[in-house]
């Protein structure tokens, strides 16, 4: 797996044997900043990022979850993964479902981008990337506050998942580990939220290089404004 490589972004994401790579600045813009016609605002309350940049490897399909057109985006990604490949049409109906499922879900909660990466040729899930903005609310701002209270809500046994605090070139961050998941809640400058990136490695699973790739494009992420 190669390690994030800054580039120019691109919207289109119609094409996915190219993925994308190297979130610019001015595509999604975070939530609460005001219109500006790309979804930024030139009066950003003070402290506060308009935006954020975060790498990703070009293998990754990007999908804009902000605009009327993800569901195309999701298809055209699914279609892409079963051509040619002798792929049941259930597990093909079923990644479907399950993605649009994981997405509509994420935009209810603020997510901004859905990234997905193909790891295996059988057409099975795909490793993701889920980025959200969460707002503060009753989550605590202090991030070793919010990581106890995560650490509180787990379950016993071994689906327990492993909350630690790190410190990343953005910030401080909260890092809930699993088999094969892993959040990074990332406090936001100005201390009005979190930024969560929510990785997924259904077949891989998150140790060993699925690990080291999600965290090199977690502290890829910095802040714009």
């Amino acid at each position: 797996m190669k390690e994030p490589t800054e580039a120019e972004a691109d919207t289109d994401a119609s094409a996915p044997e190219r993925g994308l790579s190297g979130r610019g600045p001015s595509e999604n813009g975070l939530p609460g900043n005001g219109p500006s016609g790309n979804g930024l605002s030139g009066n950003s309350p003070v402290g506060r990022p308009r935006d954020y940049r975060l790498l990703v490897p070009r293998e990754w399909f990007r999908i804009d979850l902000t605009r009327h057109r993800w569901r195309a985006q999701l298809k055209t990604f699914v279609d892409h993964q079963a051509a040619g490949r002798p792929v049941p049409a259930d597990l093909t109906r079923n990644v479907w479902t399950t993605l649009r499922n994981t997405a509509e879900a994420g935009r209810a909660r603020g997510a901004l981008e859905f990234y997905l990466l193909t790891t295996l040729q059988d057409g099975s899930l795909p490793a993701s990337l889920l980025v959200s903005s969460m707002p503060m609310g009753e989550t605590p701002a202090d991030p070793r506050k919010f990581a106890a209270w995560l650490e509180a809500r787990q379950p016993e046994g071994r689906t327990r998942a492993e909350v630690s605090v790190a410190d990343l070139p953005a910030g401080t961050a909260v890092r809930v580990l699993g088999a094969t998941t892993l959040d990074v809640h990332v406090r936001m400058p100005g201390g009005v939220g979190y930024l969560t990136l929510s990785f997924s490695a259904p077949v891989t699973g998150m140790y060993g290089p699925m690990g080291r790739l999600c965290d090199a494009i977690a502290g890829s992420l910095g802040w714009v404004g």
